[in-house]
């Protein structure tokens, strides 16, 4: 999973320097008809980046808390305003845009700025929904915590200023949490709240001291005099409201949440399509998605049978046409073997960085794609952001640049009983952290971004696609299976399709859940038997299905999309069809909808 930088500033120095210089050459007396086509080209392409810039700075001004993880500084000490004016103004701001946006003739765009306005109106149309449709305000008390937890790590996790200077943007911040926390209060509605997200925010709030405690407070004595008094005041200030809001979630949300967490058919088409902005339907989706879950299975058990026969112990029917009963013992027992190898509990983020660095060794060694030189970090994940996801790739926005990335990796929780442990052990075992690695490092995400974050467009660079992002994640963990990463072993093989059938089952849980009403036992039979998923693994999914929508089918449409895009251009290109040369072209479109991608890799018109 990738922590998604959200939107920044939008620089148009680029666009309005080709603009002046292509009315410069139209100014001779004898204007070619090229020439007058030039020139119309330039004004629209200004016209568009004046656009862009004024939405991209008012929507920031707005979103405090994402500008400063893009990277735009202007507002590090402010937070967002959910309060019902707030709201409004949010409301206000994006129709007027779009109504903007919509007059503008894509037609006499260039080629990138008729993509960047598509990802652009899609965008604005989205907030707008989100904002009046969703209304996850009224809802969902994980926005607020979000909020509150990132409007302090944003600011201390980087060092993209003196640390005094983000002390006092911490100070104001924290004086602001309080105020947010009574918005939190006031807007959500009990009857509407699910009770998991009402309980997964009440396990996730203390995090916000463990930011305090760990990252601001340390550096206290780097602020002096009134500085000093004020960041200390304010560290009380939050303390106090943390505590407050906890008894508030224990005592009076958590009991009272009667919502129901599946958002139903309209709402998830509706989201469906603003999140992918793929033609793939949802219904697509799944068809696709079964189709692969049977392809995978059986190739599973060709690499498992294979790699099995004569060894002591192994199913003694393996034949040419199995059963689904002789194909379900035969992949399990090999896969035993590959769950025999897993670090120790205290280990995983220590493997996490040793496969890193061997999957960067190797993707150079391959000339799979070029590697970009910016650093990689591997932590631990912050606790306000634990309970959703095992691992996420964090990385820089695109104007902060040469910042480190972070592959953010989250402990075994401190209670959990041995079993557990070794449910989650059994699933992140050795290969499935070189897995892991490689889907949020190297190729992964860690690459894809670093490439995004060099596109001209930085529209496009925060406002990626998830469905590019994640779907690049995971044709990344193919690329390096097919170049037979681990000299081509067969469980490293075996473990990566397991994780392909991780994805897959994603793309049918997430709608068979929130549309046709999945319950939990016949998830669980989806992810533990279909698919091979340990019961930690399959429990902790179930609950991130349940706190989100939209998001983890990103992960095999992007895929999907991926995939027919290289097969259309290596048919096309035929013997010429060089792998890094490709990867490199795809890449340097930033992050668009691969939709995009494609109508700019094969020269088509942008729809």
């Amino acid at each position: 999973m990738r922590l998604r930088p959200i939107p920044a500033s939008i620089a148009i120095a680029l666009v309005i320097a080709t603009s002046a210089c292509q009315k410069q050459d139209t100014t001779a007396s004898t204007a070619t008809p090229a020439a007058n086509t030039q020139a119309a080209t330039a004004e629209a392409d200004a016209k568009f980046a004046d656009v862009s810039r004024r939405w991209l700075d008012g929507w920031l001004e707005q979103q405090p808390v994402s500008a400063t993880q893009t990277g735009k500084h202007d507002f590090d000490d402010r937070i967002e305003d959910l309060s019902a004016a707030g709201r409004q103004k949010f409301t206000d701001f994006s129709k007027k845009m779009l109504a903007e946006v919509d007059t503008l003739d894509a037609s006499r765009l260039s080629r990138e700025n008729q993509v960047d306005l598509a990802i652009l109106r899609n965008q604005i149309r989205y907030d707008i929904w989100q904002m009046d449709t969703l209304q996850s305000w009224a809802w969902d008390p994980q926005l607020y915590n979000g909020i509150a937890g990132g409007a302090l790590y944003t600011l201390m996790a980087r060092e993209f200023a003196p640390m005094p200077q983000r002390l006092k943007a911490a100070t104001a911040r924290m004086e602001k949490i309080p105020q947010l926390f009574a918005q939190m209060r006031e807007n959500l509605d009990a009857g509407r709240v699910p009770k998991i997200h009402a309980e997964t925010v009440a396990k996730q709030n203390a995090g916000i001291t463990s930011i305090v405690d760990g990252m601001i407070a340390p550096h206290a004595g780097e602020l002096t005099g009134e500085d000093r008094m004020r960041l200390d005041a304010a560290i009380a200030t939050v303390k106090k409201a943390v505590a407050e809001n906890q008894e508030w979630l224990d005592k009076t949300l958590v009991p009272n949440a009667k919502g129901d967490f599946r958002i139903g058919q309209k709402l998830y088409d509706e989201k469906l399509a603003f999140a992918l902005n793929s033609p793939l339907t949802r219904q697509e989706i799944r068809t696709r998605a079964e189709a692969a879950i049977k392809q995978t299975r059986a190739e599973m058990y060709e690499i498992a049978r294979k790699h099995l026969a004569g060894k002591p112990n192994t199913p003694a029917e393996m034949p040419d046409t199995p059963s689904d009963e002789q194909q379900q013992k035969v992949i399990e027992a090999a896969l035993e073997m590959a769950y025999a190898d897993r670090p120790a509990r205290d280990k995983v983020v220590e493997l996490a960085k040793q496969s890193t660095a061997e999957a960067t060794a190797f993707t150079r060694e391959k000339q799979l794609v070029s590697v970009p030189e910016t650093p990689v970090q591997i932590i631990l994940m912050p606790e306000f952001q634990r309970g959703v996801a095992v691992a996420y790739c964090d990385s820089p926005g695109p104007l902060d640049k040469g910042l480190d990335t972070f592959y953010a990796v989250s402990p075994i929780p401190d209670d959990w009983s041995k079993e557990q442990v070794d449910s989650f052990l059994r699933e992140y075992n050795t290969r499935s952290i070189h897995e892991l690695s490689i889907h949020e490092a190297m190729p992964g995400h860690y690459l894809q971004i670093a490439h995004a974050n060099k596109h001209p467009s930085v529209l496009r660079a925060v406002l990626g696609s998830g469905s590019f992002i994640e779907g690049w994640a995971m044709y990344g963990e193919k690329v390096m299976d097919d170049a037979n990463y681990m000299n081509g072993d067969p469980l490293m093989k075996l473990i990566q399709r397991k994780w392909a059938l991780r994805a897959m089952a994603n793309a049918v849980l997430d709608q068979a859940i929130h549309v046709d009403g999945m319950s939990r036992d016949d998830a669980m039979k989806l992810m533990t038997v279909t698919t091979f998923q340990q019961e930690r693994e399959a429990a902790g999914k179930w609950v991130r299905a349940s706190l989100t929508s939209a998001q983890l089918p990103t992960y095999f449409v992007g895929y999907s999309e991926h995939l027919d895009l290289r097969n259309e251009v290596q048919k096309r290109e035929g013997d010429k069809f060089n792998l890094k040369a490709y990867h490199d072209k795809l890449l340097s479109y930033g992050s668009p909808p691969v939709r995009f991608a494609r109508e700019l890799m094969l020269d088509e018109e942008i729809k």
